[in-house]
């Protein structure tokens, strides 16, 4: 009964939106404020709705209710509860529900935070997040029902994937999901102005914090994926180039251009036709990386491999989406005034090159991802772009992307002199360059060389920016201070990935009990192996201790799992630190006391999160402004 039930919250759900769209659309029409007011209820009985059928979709999966295909299909009695939580969310259609419930939150959030809008505008908003909702209820109404009944009830369910049965799973899609779904609001802000045709600074203001905060959660979701995959999946590596990764990695690209282009179209009434187009590609990614996760044409550990029937869904409405938008602003673009003029040498200009490479990482990416995919589609076999091309082409639109990312807030709006600009330079230059030559001299790795000269290029014009204001007592604010802490994020991730990959060190081999081997001068002494059972598993733990000068350092104990499903599962043992990681993994057992273990030595990996997350909480930081806020009380 209780899965009908949520069947039927979902029907509620959708019939609430359709209503939400309508009713403030025939108010708008006839000028009914009554109806226009309806919008915000409507919105909330939606959200409500969503939240019911996703508490009961829950509730099956913690009562073990295989009559239910979506529970039996993931979960079993011996899974753990917070996999039993998790698992509603592990495969295909318990993420489309949170993919509405989410969507659903950041609606009635705007609703919230947004009443100093006028009322016509708002609704123009929520209308357009009405219409994304309807498009993503009907998708699962239609095609990917998670209460869909079995006729036989089985007495035991298969099992969640065992690589999901992780914390990481239960933080990590939400996150992204977070930040996936919270570009629809600078979308639906871009499309509410086009569609009244007031291309004012007043959406650009008001969709700036949206667009920050779907920025971070976006962060913190890849941040997340990294470092779940690193510790995961056994491989000791932090990004592999994934069709999946990189579908979150292209929307990231153009969200992190959209942040910087709204604040030029902001204060200078520059740069409305890159905001506009940027917001609309930041949403059109978001949908297209979930067309590539949910189609079934992606061979992914991230992906959920489906029948194409839904694949061919979300790629109409996909279709939809960017041709309606782009459509309208096509007819609209005429409306955009162009803004002040600029000088060659001034922040604006600084700004347009970083839109530029952005937008031209985001196609390398692009290009990389969906070229295998055409090229199998049409026929002519199958390809695959690895590491090496996206390395090398990422790095060539990189490098100018972090020099010019410096310098980017010293300069001055519309114009700047060639004399103070080249003094600032000239003493940053002088110590990034010393540093780096003493780097030089005792590395003999160009690229480390070049990743310390951009992290001390980038960390002293932050510092030098901040002793500035300091010195001349200017208003040190949250969307200043978190500028200053995601720069400094990207000089940190920068190194971080750079030492990590030119110094890691990996070795697989083979160890009997109590044989001993070294990297760059820890001592792995491997004492054997020993069997155990999990909850829901049965496995092998080895245990290898690790010396450092002699000294005992840490005892890992990686897992060999194999679960009650028969899915193998290898579970590595790490010892962190903030300058290195020590990795192990352990893998086939040889015969005779003998076992093939994969050691790993990772210098400064840690970093590699660290500076995403100063790339996240600075984001956060200027969205919360204070005096942003104000500014806009002020100003409605």
């Amino acid at each position: 009964m209780l899965p009908e039930i949520g069947h039927f919250a979902l029907i509620l759900s959708l019939i609430a939106a359709v209503l939400q769209v309508v009713l403030p659309s025939v108010g708008m029409l006839r000028g009914s404020v009554a109806l226009m007011q309806l919008s915000r209820p409507l919105l909330w009985m939606q959200f409500f709705w969503i939240a019911v059928s996703f508490a009961l979709l829950m509730n099956a999966f913690m009562m073990d209710d295989f009559s239910v295909k979506y529970v039996a299909n993931n979960s079993n009695t011996q899974l753990p509860d917070m996999f039993k939580v998790s698992a509603v969310w592990g495969a295909h259609e318990g993420s489309l529900l949170l993919w509405a419930l989410i969507l659903s939150a950041w609606s009635v959030a705007v609703s919230i935070f947004s009443k100093r809008l006028p009322t016509q505008v708002l609704n123009h908003i929520l209308i357009i997040l009405g219409l994304i909702s309807i498009g993503f209820l009907l998708f699962l109404l239609l095609t990917s029902n998670p209460f869909e009944r079995l006729d036989v009830v089985p007495t035991q369910g298969r099992e969640l994937n065992p690589l999901l049965q992780d914390f990481g799973l239960i933080i990590h899609p939400p996150m992204l999901y977070m930040g996936y779904v919270g570009m629809a609001v600078p979308f639906a802000f871009v499309l509410s102005s086009l569609i009244r045709g007031q291309l004012d600074s007043t959406w650009l203001r008001w969709s700036r914090p949206w667009t920050l905060v779907a920025w971070a959660f976006l962060t913190f979701g890849i941040v997340l994926g990294s470092w779940w995959a690193y510790y995961e999946l056994g491989w000791g590596g932090w990004w592999f180039w994934d069709p999946v990764e990189n579908a979150s990695f292209m929307p990231w690209l153009v969200a992190t251009a959209l942040v910087h282009s709204l604040s030029v179209s902001e204060k200078r009434g520059a740069f409305k036709h890159w905001t506009v187009l940027l917001a609309i590609s930041g949403f059109s990614l978001s949908l297209l990386g979930t067309f590539l996760v949910r189609s079934g044409i992606l061979t992914s550990v991230h992906s959920f491999a489906v029948d194409p029937e839904r694949g061919l869904f979300i790629l109409i409405f996909l279709m939809i989406v960017v041709g309606g938008s782009l459509g309208l602003y096509a007819r609209r673009a005429s409306l955009m005034r162009s803004g002040n003029q600029f000088a060659p040498l001034s922040r604006e200009s600084v700004l347009l090159i970083n839109n530029i490479l952005l937008v031209a990482a985001t196609l390398v990416v692009f290009l990389g991802t969906m070229y295998p995919l055409l090229f199998a589609s049409l026929g002519l076999g199958k390809i695959s772009v690895g590491a090496p091309y996206f390395d090398f082409m990422f790095v060539i639109v990189m490098i100018p992307a972090v020099l010019v990312m410096a310098i980017g807030a010293f300069l001055r709006w519309k114009k700047d002199s060639v004399d103070r600009v080249t003094d600032v330079i000239i003493h940053t230059a002088f110590v990034a360059f010393t540093i780096t030559l003493i780097t030089y001299l005792s590395l003999d790795n160009i690229a480390v060389v070049l990743a310390v000269f951009l992290f001390v290029w980038v960390v002293l014009h932050s510092l030098l920016l901040l002793a500035q204001r300091l010195i001349r007592k200017n208003n040190i604010n949250g969307a200043f201070l978190g500028m200053l802490l995601a720069h400094i994020g990207i000089a940190v991730f920068l190194l971080g990935a750079t030492v990590t990959t030119q110094y890691g060190v990996e070795k697989d081999i083979k160890m009997s009990p109590n044989e001993t081997v070294e990297i760059e001068g820890y001592s792995f002494t491997f004492k054997g192996v020993d069997d155990f059972k999990g909850q829901n598993y049965t496995g092998h733990k080895g245990v290898i201790e690790v010396a450092y000068q002699g000294g005992k350092i840490a005892t890992l104990e990686p897992e060999k799992r194999q679960y009650v499903t028969g899915m193998p599962m290898t579970e590595a043992a790490i010892d962190p630190s903030f300058y290195r990681d020590i990795y192990v993994a352990l893998g086939e057992s040889l015969g005779e006391g003998v076992w093939s273990l994969r050691l790993y030595y990772k210098p400064l990996i840690r970093w590699i999160w660290l500076g995403g997350l100063f790339i996240a909480f600075g984001a956060l930081l200027a969205a919360f402004d204070r005096r942003y806020c104000i500014k806009v009380k002020a100003k409605s």
